[in-house]
């Protein structure tokens, strides 16, 4: 006697197969952990016809492969319980030693899965098609940039990836390349040309209310540092016999108002920059010009700041970028002809580019902009427009320029 169940087809079921009253197939199987799971399909074999109404989806059969395949490679059949919120969380909890900001970043991230309803998606549900969507989504829909973007999918990821090594999943979703996907929308750092440096200085020199702060920009312009460096130097950094800066640390306001003292940006952002004369004698300046208090502010066991604002504590990058901003409003208003977005990290840039133009060693640059892989480096030659290639061919023709 044949005691083999069937379906209402009369078709035979296997072993933990079974269909319910209204149709509906059933697999019942056990997992790595020893629970009792079930699926579900409305088809048992993919050549079955949908039914009429039911939403499309992988017959019984096919889902079975899956869950045998999973089996064999002991992948988690529910991504361990872990949504995407979640799994950021425990990402971010095995991340020690980070700098504040970017513990900030960390934060914005989280808050932003908990608002959205992405978050809440069990991690085993994103597919590749569902990770592409939710990027498309914040930037079309949410109004997110494409450096906002990078930094969130900068957070998922490698937790996705994590959740593959732990065998959560059987592939990272998050695994493709950004751009290919959505816009950068990023707006470029244009490097100024020297002549335009030469008329924003000049500028700021001749006018009665910027011109006291004609040696920050000026020393910006021709050193390359970084704002957060800048920011960070102490009068005891400054070597005029040796004619040098000393670079060892940076000075970061939190959003929360806390100051802190942090490493350069890289390892190699801890170096000595030689000083011109003339960014020497701004330093001088400066030196010489500084407010003078009975105490002064000690932040992470440095005194000696070069800045201090009306509250008696050092300048952050947040004055100086709207300092310049001032500065580059005035000079359209007053010169009725605009300059390029000018930003303290704009002064650096045209800086590396200045010097890549007049040929500088791309080792040496790399040295003096503090960064970690000459590549960056490299890239400021991709700003060297059609006259500089020109003029360099001839001076490598032996041909005199005008």
């Amino acid at each position: 006697m044949n005691n083999k169940r069937r379906d209402h087809k009369k078709r035979n079921l296997r072993y933990g197969e079974s269909q319910n009253s209204d149709g509906r197939y059933r697999y019942t199987y056990t997992d790595a952990s020893g629970k009792r799971k079930d699926i579900y399909s409305w088809r048992l074999d993919a050549s079955d016809p949908y039914p009429k109404g039911k939403r499309r989806d992988l017959s019984l059969r096919e889902k079975e492969k899956k869950v045998e395949r999973d089996l064999y490679d002991r992948i988690s059949s529910d991504g361990g319980q872990y949504t995407v919120l979640s799994l950021a969380e425990r990402y971010i909890s095995l991340k020690t030693g980070v700098r504040d900001s970017t513990r900030t970043g960390y934060k914005t991230v989280i808050n932003l899965l908990k608002r959205d309803p992405f978050g809440k998606m069990r991690i085993d549900k994103v597919k590749l098609s569902d990770a592409k969507l939710w990027l498309i989504k914040l930037q079309r829909e949410d109004g997110k940039g494409y450096s906002s973007i990078h930094s969130i999918r900068g957070v998922l990821r490698p937790a996705f990836q994590m959740a593959e090594d732990d065998d959560l999943i059987r592939k990272n979703p998050f695994g493709f390349e950004l751009s290919t996907v959505i816009e950068n929308d990023s707006e470029p750092r244009e490097a100024l040309t020297e002549k335009q440096m030469e008329e924003f200085l000049d500028f700021i020199k001749s006018d009665s209310y910027y011109s006291k702060y004609y040696d920050v920009v000026f020393i910006l312009f021709n050193t390359g540092l970084r704002i957060s460096e800048f920011c960070g130097l102490t009068v005891s950094d400054i070597d005029f016999d040796d004619m040098r800066l000393n670079v060892e640390r940076q000075l970061i306001r939190t959003h929360e108002g806390k100051y802190i003292i942090e490493k350069p940006k890289t390892q190699c952002g801890v170096r000595s920059i030689p000083m011109t004369e003339e960014v020497a004698d701004c330093f001088g300046r400066i030196i010489n010009s500084r407010k003078r208090l009975k105490k002064e502010p000690m932040i992470g066991g440095c005194v000696g700041f070069l800045f201090l604002d009306k509250n008696d504590m050092p300048r952050v990058a947040l004055h100086w970028e709207k300092i310049i901003q001032h500065m580059r409003e005035k000079y359209a208003s007053v010169r009725l002809r605009p300059l390029p977005k000018i930003t303290p990290h704009v002064c650096r840039h045209t800086f590396c580019t200045n010097m890549a133009k007049r040929g500088m060693n791309p080792k040496m640059l790399q040295y003096i902009m503090g960064h970690a892989d000459v590549g960056v480096t490299l890239n400021t030659y991709t700003h060297i427009k059609f006259e500089d290639a020109e003029r360099e061919m001839k001076r490598v023709a032996g041909i005199k320029t005008a």
